[in-house]
């Protein structure tokens, strides 16, 4: 929708937008990374908690889930989140989405039980996955994708803080004021990012009839549930090929493939199949797919491996992640910078695939006597290859297609990163811990092994030194080869990155009422769009 009164845009190449603009549209963006730090942060907030929750709720058996109810609510609502938000308008569904986030938050704090709890963070789920995908594409409906990169780098920014500071925050609130603020602190962030949104976002209004994709919703939930559900408990709650996680693989199969048929007849699909004739969409979906296994592989259990290997506590473990933290930030937001100067960022994901490789290099040759600060280096370098592309493969994806069909594209490269980073952190976990239970039977004296389940830190630590060094060798020595197992999957990662086309970032937002049909999404690039004038704020 036009407005004539409103300030627009400027034309390629022309001047920069007006001071009182910019302030509003950094007051949006504001809100939008708020939005995204609640939804990130929830991943991971409860992981440190988690043993104090379930002691005073009594529900060890049930403990798993409360992550597990998080991620699968939040991975199924991404791509319903991003279609509607294409077909009626993103600014309502935003506002519903921290709201419901917030109502989840208020019912986990003040959760009674396990049950209670278990329910209270699906509910966050329904409403977290929406902060995530409706984050990044609201700033597609008022930056164009040429300037959208500065901001996409700092969200990448934002995201890759939350993967540590989420169990730091958690194992705080739970040792100082109490657990149950790692939810009531959402309540005045909530707050804040409906106000900024409420008065500052003005958004395209659509007038589409809705024809909801049921049958698509309800294969992809029952497929995402099962996949989840696999990594989750594969090798832990139950054995790998145990009648419980066959049938959970065959009804991922099959519901995977009921989806695909159901996407094909929909009239709206949630995914439509036609993003997979999109080159860079398949080829940047998959390399960050592979980025996110590598990220959060490391991120899952180089923890574990500095308390036990280098004997820190579980605090200090979480501290000595910031240099990863620091290389992903410090790439992030320097590449966002200078795909907008300069618009040419092929050379991003392949650099990425490069850094990653020798930063997982690098970490499978540690040793117990290895330095602190060498494999702090080493952390740096990893982070600054996820940071090298994380976001600007979004981007890629978001050129690809029309302004009107972004957050359905945005919502399924997130939908399947997602789904590839569960199932990465289960191979890696399932090669882990399967090297370890048979380094430890291997290596340690009588039946000391059997014991293996209950090792802490604390109790490796108070070991005599012989046998103390016998369980660190094991837990280095299990770990540190799943790294360079990866490798070869960045190597391929490589190779897509190389075949990225690299098109050129479209330097004005489209018109909102640009008419829509099956011809308007090229195989390669988008359609050429006339620059048009937009107003992006009142």
């Amino acid at each position: 929708m036009t407005n004539s009164t409103a300030p627009a845009i400027p034309r390629d190449g022309g001047p920069a937008p007006a001071r009182a603009d910019s302030r509003r549209i950094l007051l949006v963006f504001a809100g939008l990374l708020v939005s995204m730090l609640l939804s990130s942060l929830d991943q991971t907030i409860f992981s440190t908690a988690l043993p104090t929750i379930v002691g005073e709720l009594h529900g060890v058996n049930h403990m798993l889930w409360v992550t597990t109810a998080y991620l699968v609510a939040a991975t199924i609502m991404m791509p319903i989140y991003g279609k509607l938000g294409d077909l009626i308008g993103r600014k309502g569904l935003f506002i519903g989405a921290l709201s419901v986030f917030l109502v989840g938050s208020v019912v986990g704090g003040l959760a009674q039980d396990m049950t209670w709890l278990i329910a209270a963070r699906a509910v966050q789920g329904v409403g977290g996955g929406g902060l995530m995908i409706l984050s990044q594409a609201i700033i597609a409906d008022v930056v164009p994708v040429r300037e959208r990169s500065k901001y996409m780098g700092v969200m990448g920014a934002v995201f890759g803080v939350s993967s540590v500071a989420g169990p730091l925050l958690g194992g705080w609130f739970t040792e100082s004021i109490g657990w149950r603020w790692a939810f009531w602190i959402n309540i005045p962030l909530g707050i804040a990012a409906i106000a900024l949104a409420a008065v500052f976002l003005r958004l395209p209004r659509h007038s589409t009839k809705v024809r909801f994709d049921v049958w698509g919703t309800i294969t992809m939930a029952v497929a995402v549930t099962s996949i989840i559900l696999v990594a989750s408990w594969g090798g832990t709650e139950h054995a790998w090929g145990s009648p419980t996680i066959n049938t959970l693989i065959a009804l991922a199969v099959a519901c995977s493939a009921a989806f695909v048929l159901a996407e094909h007849r929909a009239a709206e699909p949630i995914i439509p199949l036609a993003v997979f004739r999109n080159r860079n969409f398949v080829l940047a979906t998959a390399a960050g797919l592979f980025i996110g296994v590598a990220m959060f592989g490391a991120i899952a259990y180089l923890p574990t491996y500095l308390q036990m290997v280098a004997g820190v506590d579980a605090t200090a473990s979480g501290l000595l992640m910031i240099p990863m933290i620091v290389g992903l930030m410090t790439t992030a937001l320097t590449t966002g910078q200078l795909a907008a100067r300069t618009g040419r960022y092929k050379w991003m994901p392949i650099a990425s695939m490069i850094v990653l490789g020798i930063g997982l290099w690098l970490l499978s040759t540690l040793t117990p006597t290895t330095a602190l600060w060498v494999l702090l280096t080493y952390l740096f370098v990893l982070g600054a290859g996820v940071g090298l592309a994380m976001q600007i493969l979004i981007l890629v994806v978001q050129n690809s297609f029309p302004d009107r069909q972004v957050g359905t594209a945005t919502a399924a490269n997130n939908f399947f990163r997602e789904i590839g980073a569960s199932l990465g952190g289960a191979v890696v976990g399932a090669l882990f811990t399967s090297r370890l239970t048979d380094l430890l039977a291997e290596r340690l004296p009588g039946g000391q092994a059997g014991d293996a389940n209950s090792f802490t830190p604390e109790l490796v630590n108070s070991m005599p030194d012989a046998v103390r060094d016998l369980v660190v060798g094991a837990y280095n020595d299990a770990l540190t080869p799943v790294f360079a197992s990866l490798i070869p999957m960045l190597v391929v990662g490589l190779v897509l990155a190389v075949f990225i086309k690299e098109v050129p970032l479209r330097a004005s937002l489209e018109p909102a009422d640009a008419p829509e049909g099956p011809g308007t999404t090229p195989v390669d690039a988008p359609s050429p769009i006339p620059t048009t004038e937009r107003a992006l704020l009142p």
